[in-house]
């Protein structure tokens, strides 16, 4: 994804894959709205959603099968379902196929790193390549920056010489993944039985997944005998042997997160800075938001447009999220794997009278228990002070808009939405398809060359970033004749934006490439916040024309 974000913006990229092949058995099986909003952005969308299941339904049940938590959230704010399933292998692969897109973007499979040296201008990874002879050469790949995506083992990251807090629990699991699903449900059960907790999750393409909870004393060999696995499956369907097989593999949770993820020009992402247990479905998905952060930095980088320093908003703005998800699939795996009898019987009680309460009930329904990320620090800017590279979660303002909003609620920080809009060139398309993947200024039922003053404006156009006026729909050919041909008009026409606005003294948006809101105030404000904003992401003032590229993504709204 990383290498798909930096081809996307017109920069030369290695990807060095030490193995011969991408890996073809399923893995993670869990892919949220986050991520699918970056799949839109590098285009796939089309290649990826083949190899989903939207709307993953996850129940929890106990040891009776009875339902004592159901989590279906029924949201789409960021354009997707919040849950799918999906083939880890098949949407990796498109991910693979996507870089054919770009000339600038090489993957080299066979090359395992084993060293890399690092100078003040570049950094150079040695790797090791194994010819048709069987005889090993030695090639070096010289870049600006090196990013270790290698898993929780990851040699970057012990080469950084960070360390890496958290817990190991020493639960065992034994993962099971069959073709031709038997059972044919296509959500999630999370079984609390005491006996032995288990899971099984409905997969697209007729894959199964379960996932079985070892006792202390029951070896690797013994668990995957399939004699062994068949009388695991026993109780799940009438005739285990008769399935067909992927694999049987055992597997320890992991819950540990790097202290930095930057060191000079190494940096490391996905499980290499963070690992998470299975309980929330974010390991992967964790990978995605690195990838997403990181990838718009790397290029504003690259391209001059911005200092070194931006780098380091990466661990500031990423780290907190992680540990937060880290935490929260811990505390959710020990809900589930209890197995002393009287303390399930306890939590099934707690949990059928809770489930009476209705707010409860939604709260996990709707998954509002999941920590959303908001960054408190980096490319942000406070909306109550205009302080740089910081934003408090409240807006503490005594002016009149702010005491009678809807909501004091900061909308700095954390993703903005999208909704659906109609443009002149087409109706009802996705918002970020609509304004393009760099960055945007987004006001509501002005022009922002109306309400700023023309030394921002100048300072916008150097970044690249477009300038958007939201209008209710009824509007929109009002505001598409009279207003600048350089605003991009978009229609409101399901009035999601208008409510977004409304509820938030803040009608004019600073917009990153990463959908994360940098700044938001009155439009009087704009000019000290775009200030602010540019100092924040260390910008050198570099026209924006050194990014190649602000319109890869399959967007209907020509850029």
């Amino acid at each position: 994804m990383l290498a798909n974000i930096l081809g996307m913006y017109g920069r030369t990229v290695t990807v060095l894959e030490a193995m011969d092949q991408l890996i073809d058995y399923p893995r993670g099986v869990g892919l949220d709205d986050e991520s699918f909003r970056t799949v839109q952005t590098v285009g796939l969308v089309d290649t990826v959603r083949p190899h989903t299941n939207p709307q993953h339904i996850m129940r929890l049940v106990n040891g009776a099968g009875k339902v004592i938590l159901v989590n279906n959230p029924q949201t789409d704010e960021f354009g997707w379902e919040r849950k799918h399933g999906f083939i880890q292998p098949e949407v990796d692969k498109a991910l693979y196929e996507g870089l054919a897109r770009f000339d600038h973007v090489q993957v080299h499979f066979g090359h395992r790193v084993e060293d890399v040296l690092e100078d003040g201008e570049s950094v150079t990874a040695i790797a090791l390549v194994a010819g048709s002879d069987g005889e090993v050469e030695e090639r070096r790949f010289r870049g600006r920056y090196l990013v270790g995506c290698e898993g929780g083992k990851s040699p970057t990251r012990k080469r950084l010489g960070v360390s890496f807090e958290g817990e190991s629990p020493s639960t065992r699991w034994l993962v099971v993944d069959v073709n031709n699903d038997p059972l044919g449900t296509p959500n999630v059960f999370l079984g609390a039985d005491p006996k032995r907790p288990y899971v099984s999750i409905g997969l697209p393409h007729a894959v199964r997944r379960w996932e079985f909870m070892l006792r202390d004393g029951e070896t690797e060999d013994q668990v995957t005998d399939p004699a062994y696995v068949n009388e695991l499956l026993a109780n799940h369907v009438p005739n285990p042997s008769d399935l067909d097989f992927i694999r049987a593999r055992v597997f320890t949770h992991h819950g540990r997160v790097a202290s930095n993820f930057r060191k000079g020009r190494q940096l490391i992402a996905g499980d290499a800075a963070h690992l998470m247990p299975v309980w929330m479905g974010q390991g992967w998905n964790s990978g995605m938001r690195d990838a997403t952060n990181l990838g718009w930095k790397l290029a504003a980088v690259l391209a001059g447009q911005a200092d070194d320093e931006l780098l380091d908003t990466y661990t500031t703005e990423r780290k907190d999220h992680a540990k937060a998800m880290v935490d929260l699939s811990l505390t959710f795996g020990k809900f589930i794997k209890v197995t002393n009898p009287i303390a399930a019987t306890a939590r099934d009680v707690a949990s059928s009278v809770l489930n009476l309460l209705p707010q409860v009930k939604r709260y996990f329904a709707d998954m509002r228990f999941k920590p959303m990320p908001r960054y408190t620090q980096g490319v942000l800017v406070d909306p109550t002070t205009q302080a740089s590279g910081t934003a408090a979660a409240g807006l503490t303002s005594k002016l009149i808009p702010v005491l009678t909003a809807n909501s004091t609620v900061s909308p700095v920080g954390v993703q903005f939405p999208q909704p659906r809009v109609h443009t002149r060139l087409a109706s009802n398309v996705l918002l970020d398809d609509a304004i393009g993947n760099w960055w945007s200024v987004i006001v509501w039922g002005n022009s922002p060359k109306d309400v700023l003053p023309q030394s921002s404006l100048d300072k916008l156009d150097a970044l690249g970033a477009r300038l958007v006026a939201v209008v209710p729909e009824t509007q929109r050919a009002w505001a598409e004749q009279y207003m600048d041909p350089d605003v991009l008009v978009l229609g409101d026409h399901t009035g999601r934006l208008k409510k977004w606005f409304d509820d938030r003294p803040t009608p004019l948006v600073f917009l990153r490439p990463d959908r994360f809101v940098a700044g938001a105030c009155l439009t009087q404000h704009a000019p000290a916040t775009l200030d602010a904003m540019l100092l924040a992401m260390a910008f050198t003032g570099q026209p924006a024309d050194s990014i190649p590229s602000l319109g890869v993504t399959r967007t209907r709204v020509s850029s």
